[in-house]
């Protein structure tokens, strides 16, 4: 657990980026860094799709993967958002709409902010979120 959670949230600039592919750069990222990764996804459908990403991108690279919370030999794990996230995780990318509960679980949380409109009101409703349990979030703008 840790003291103190380091919350990011990339957002896209670039309307030619996608959520995935940056969630997958940034798991890539961290499991270089010898951590143990989380991406949090909104259904089932989503975490396949990003299953089938993790597998092609980044390109000419492989990122040890799995569908299953519960697979402790990965490294990197993706789960819905009504499994339980695992504890042995330091890093959580969120690509659900809603703020992660007990964000302090985990050294880092990577929320990337996607293009539409939508999703923006939503990651700005999160960033509130974390400010109030006294995190201090950062931002970053990818691809201007």
């Amino acid at each position: 657990m840790a003291d103190r959670c380091q919350v990011d949230f990339y957002v896209l600039g670039d309307s030619g980026k996608s959520a995935e592919q940056l969630a997958c750069r940034l798991a890539l990222m961290a499991w270089e860094q010898g951590h143990r990764i989380a991406v949090l996804t909104g259904s089932a459908a989503e975490a396949r799709k990003l299953d089938e990403l993790m597998w092609e991108s980044p390109a000419n690279r492989f990122l040890p993967h799995s569908l299953e919370f519960s697979d402790q030999s990965a490294p990197v794990r993706i789960g819905t958002a009504d499994t339980e996230i695992p504890g042995d995780c330091e890093v959580l990318i969120n690509l659900t709409t809603m703020a992660v509960p007990e964000p302090s679980r985990f050294k880092r949380l990577l929320e990337i902010v996607p293009g539409s409109e939508s999703e923006r009101t939503a990651s700005r409703l999160k960033f509130r979120s974390y400010r109030e349990q006294g995190l201090q979030p950062a931002s970053h703008t990818i691809g201007k």
